[in-house]
């Protein structure tokens, strides 16, 4: 077992038994949750040298950790807690148990964030500096 999701507020553990799990609604997930408000394919969580990460699939409801939505991937430290739409969880592993080997890697900023661009570059807007 690579870790466990443990629900606020109650409910059973959910044991994450492999390294890829693919969160949703849907039967054909590794991770299902029977909730109106949880999309189909809701996100997917992956666990890359020792450390849990979390990717949207666009789900209408979002996907937060410890209360900021997700835009593209966003690393789980333990204790974070991770919200599926409204249904809160916190995040239980060990890294060094799944073979992290050292602090954690950096979080990955910059263009590969959406919103880390001006928004008339985002639209192909942007202005041109004299002499170009």
């Amino acid at each position: 077992m690579y870790g466990e999701l443990i629900p606020r507020g109650g409910g059973d553990n959910v044991p994450l038994l492999k390294t890829k799990l693919l969160v949703g609604r849907r039967e054909s997930c590794d991770v299902v949750l029977r909730f109106a408000n949880v999309s189909a394919h809701h996100c997917e969580l992956s666990c890359e040298k020792g450390y849990w990460y979390v990717r949207d699939m666009q789900s209408r409801n979002g996907t937060k950790v410890n209360g900021v939505r997700v835009v593209n991937k966003k690393r789980l430290d333990p204790g974070d807690e991770v919200s599926f739409a409204k249904h809160k969880y916190e995040l239980q592993y060990s890294p060094e148990n799944n073979g992290a080997e050292g602090p954690p890697p950096p979080e990955e900023t910059g263009m590969t964030d959406v919103m880390a661009r001006p928004l008339l570059d985002r639209a192909g807007l942007s202005r041109r500096k004299p002499g170009q």
